[in-house]
């Protein structure tokens, strides 16, 4: 008894010490299993919050970007989740010191970015959008939201390596458990089954514990991931989106600007830029400070109140608006039209302006073109009418007065008042013709006519009425056509001409006659409206004289019109060359500068009948693929010089003035070759233009172009023999080929 008591009672001291032993490695393994409950929670709680930081972050910049009042609530309902998800982590991470040290730093910075976050929608809702700018530029809430991701991903790793830890201890203290069992299980089977069923109980729990963390953990992971990929997907598509958005915006011809309610420019583009000449940082009232601007006739000063701008910020839309704006410092005058939006925020209250601009100077030119040629051609048809009355009656007077003076010759003092009335009405006569010839209603003898032996003959009847003081050059091309015109209406003309260009020459000057053979093609009687495309005789006279303003060149053939003194001029010698001209079915073209000069083109149809000689077949014009700086002040020669060097494969940039030239040039604008136009408003030509363009550049390469004949400019000394001057009009292979020649292809 006493040994079955004693190896009861060391059994049962196993037994307690088995016992012991089992129930302290069962207290650890439910431990283990709850600490990987909580380390699971903890899990959940960060890829929960994962999130929040950026949407935070990403709200609060919407609402500064567009003003929407939904972004500003999204701000503060993320604000919130925020703050109590960081609560909640926290809590759950109390015992870990390092952990719960990681999560205060980043809580810290979670309430700075907050802050930020509402300070800029405070800025945006106060109005203050420069400074709302400043602060997303400074990147700071993006800098912290993006330090709080991080610290939760390191959170993340320090808790999967916690799980890991205690699975494997799980592990261990099932091994434990077992071993127990089978040492017992000889003494108390029983108990032993029994505490091993508690041990195979527990490992089993332990197990599943263990296997829902795996799963839950690949559940989280397969959902991060798919989540991940979504993001990507929607990000790449929105990058795709924008990149197709801001391309179309940089491309547009017309003008865009974006501006807020104070006038701050908000967006723009290249256009802008170029068109308005708008540069980044300007505002509205800027921007206006450069030009004056007037109503669509040019005349009319636009009051404040009527700008696009104001108009739109008022809340009107608006097509169509045309207005002219004139640079005060330099650069030609621009005609646009302008569209304009007001932007409103989510209550409809407006916070800004969208304007866009279109440019229709070249159109109005055209326009305006036409209106001369159709109120030219009006006026002609009323004088006509009214010359044709009138020589109908001082037919009758004329009549009259031959008789008068006839019967008069008794009585002397009658006769010569008779005289008088007589040269009176002959004087009337004259001015009848030259209406009638600018009418184009004048009876025209035409026959075949030596164009060279013609000015041959006026110069030399020239030479003692212009004076010693006007220099007489001719440059008469050998193998010029003859011309079917009426040869004293030409010698009139010519005469007209010659004497207006003495008188712009009050202290001498030089005058030049030059005849030669041109074709005018269809691309300039596209902004000629009056020509028809085909051959002509030119016949070309320029002066060195004080030369006429834009404003003169438009009346310059109107009936009666004269720069000159009462008494010195009728006003009637352009306009009956003017007639003569078109009624000959020919073409007449000014180019005149002030201070500079006037060349008068005559375009006159060749002799009917006579056999032309054909020009050889040009060869294949060359392409090339050089960029060219173009500098031309009249807008609608500069667009088609630039449309024709893009056909023939070159790159252009196009500027209207000298000034604006030698800036490119500062700036470092690579060019292969400087095309500009010898006389250019501004105080610098085009040789001075290119003289400072070789300093800076030596070797450079020059084209010159002038409404002026070659030969005038070389006679007026304004370029050296041997520079390469391509004078207007040209055509597409004339400038092909001075190209290729100034290139050195």
């Amino acid at each position: 008894m006493a040994s079955q008591r004693l190896i009861l009672g060391s059994g049962l001291a196993i037994l307690l010490v088995i016992s012991a032993a089992s129930i302290g490695l069962d207290v650890k393994s439910r431990s283990e299993i709850d600490s990987a409950d909580r380390t699971l929670g903890i899990l959940k709680r960060i890829s929960d919050t994962r999130p929040l930081p950026r949407g935070v972050e990403s709200a609060a910049r919407a609402f500064a970007l567009t003003g929407d009042a939904s972004f500003a609530d999204e701000f503060r309902e993320q604000s919130a989740a925020l703050t109590s998800a960081f609560d909640s982590l926290m809590a759950a991470v109390k015992t870990a010191p390092e952990e719960a040290q990681l999560l205060a730093g980043a809580k810290t910075q979670v309430d700075r970015g907050i802050a930020l976050g509402a300070e800029l929608i405070r800025l945006r809702s106060a109005g203050d959008t420069a400074g709302a700018a400043a602060l997303m530029s400074a990147g700071e809430s993006r800098a912290l939201m993006d330090k709080v991701g991080a610290a939760l991903e390191r959170l993340v790793t320090e808790e999967r390596r916690v799980l890991g830890l205690r699975t494997d201890q799980s592990k261990t203290y099932g091994r434990l458990l077992l071993a127990i069992d089978l040492a017992g299980v000889a003494m108390i089977l029983l108990l032993a089954i029994a505490l091993t069923l508690a041990a195979r109980r527990a490992s089993r729990e332990l197990q599943g514990a263990l296997s829902a963390t795996k799963a839950t953990n690949l559940s989280l992971e397969g959902k991060v991931a798919e989540r991940t990929k979504d993001l990507g997907a929607a990000l790449e598509e929105l990058r795709r989106s924008t990149s197709v958005m801001e391309t179309t915006f940089r491309t547009m011809a017309e003008a865009v600007l974006v501006i807020d309610g104070a006038g701050t420019v908000l967006l723009s583009n290249p256009a802008a830029e170029k068109m308005l000449r708008y540069k980044p940082g300007m505002t509205v009232r800027q921007l206006r400070a450069m030009s004056n601007v007037f109503q669509s006739d040019g005349v009319t000063p636009m009051q404040a109140d009527d700008m696009p701008s104001a108009r739109a910020l008022r809340g009107e839309e608006f097509d169509g608006l045309e207005f002219v704006a004139k640079p005060v410092r330099g650069a030609p005058e621009i005609h646009l039209v302008v569209s304009g939006r007001p932007l409103r925020d989510g209550d409809d209250a407006i916070t800004g302006a969208a304007l866009i601009y279109h440019d229709i100077t070249a159109s109005r030119e055209t326009e305006h073109k036409l209106q001369q040629a159709q109120k030219l051609d009006a006026i002609g048809k009323l004088t006509g009418g009214v010359a044709h009355d009138f020589n109908n009656m001082l037919t009758v007077i004329t009549g009259t007065t031959e008789t008068l003076v006839d019967s008069l010759r008794a009585q002397p003092q009658l006769a010569k008042t008779a005289e008088l009335i007589d040269r009176a009405a002959e004087r009337c006569r004259e001015l009848i013709q030259h209406l009638l010839a600018f009418a184009r209603r004048q009876p025209l003898e035409p026959r075949t006519v030596d164009i060279n032996g013609t000015v041959v003959d006026i110069a030399k009847l020239l030479r003692p009425t212009l004076g010693e003081q006007i220099e007489i050059n001719s440059v008469l091309a050998p193998d010029v056509a003859s011309v079917h015109i009426d040869p004293s209406q030409l010698a009139n003309s010519l005469l007209n001409m010659a004497i207006n260009a003495r008188d712009a020459m009050p202290n001498g000057g030089k005058l030049l006659f030059e005849t030669s053979n041109i074709v005018l093609d269809d691309a300039y009687a596209a902004v000629n409206p009056d020509i028809t495309p085909g051959r002509y005789v030119l016949l070309a006279v320029s002066d060195t004289g004080t030369g006429m303003s834009h404003a003169v060149q438009d009346k310059v053939f109107e009936p009666f019109f004269t720069t000159k003194e009462v008494g010195k001029g009728s006003g009637l010698g352009m306009s009956m060359v003017y007639g003569f001209v078109k009624q000959s079915g020919g073409h007449i073209k000014i180019y005149s500068e002030e201070g500079h000069g006037t060349t008068i083109k005559l375009y006159l149809p060749p002799a009917r009948g006579q056999v032309e000689v054909e020009a050889p077949a040009p060869e294949p014009v060359r392409r090339g693929s050089e960029v060219i700086l173009v500098v031309e002040d009249d807008q609608l020669v500069r667009n088609y010089v630039v449309t024709q060097l893009g056909s023939l494969g070159y790159k252009t940039i196009a500027v209207p003035d000298a000034r604006a030239a030698l800036a490119l040039v500062d700036k470092g604008e690579k060019f292969d070759l400087l095309f500009t136009d010898v006389i250019m408003p501004g105080g610098m030509n085009g040789r001075q233009l290119a003289d400072e363009v070789q300093k800076r550049r030596p070797g450079i390469k020059v084209l010159y172009t002038s409404g002026y004949t070659e030969n005038a400019i070389v006679h007026h000394g304004r370029l050296d023999e041997g520079v390469l001057l391509l004078a207007k009009p040209y055509r597409k292979a004339q400038l092909a080929g001075m190209l290729q020649q100034a290139l050195g292809e």
